[in-house]
């Protein structure tokens, strides 16, 4: 039986942000706090980055989103939300 670890460097954010700078892929995020917060995941490193997903509302936990981002990583946060996402370069 196979056996692989899956883990990429955790980035905690409370407002819009790049996650990485770099190619690679998220692997999801953990929702810390929410007060009725949304997410939305670009390609890209900046507010202007091509969105991949619509508009997420999530509970508290965790939250596997895994894709692949050939341009870098930034995330929309809007409302009441604090996040730590998990993203692997390369």
């Amino acid at each position: 039986m196979a056996q692989f670890w899956e883990s990429g460097t955790p980035t905690n954010i409370s407002s819009s942000g790049a996650v990485s700078l770099v190619p690679g892929t998220l692997l999801g995020f953990y929702v810390n706090s929410t007060g009725g917060g949304t997410v939305v995941v670009g390609n890209g490193t900046t507010s202007g980055a091509t969105a991949i997903s619509g508009t997420i509302t999530p509970v508290i936990g965790f939250h596997r989103f895994p894709a692949f981002c050939t341009l870098g990583c930034y995330i929309t946060l809007s409302g009441t939300i604090n996040i730590t996402a998990f993203f692997a370069g390369g």
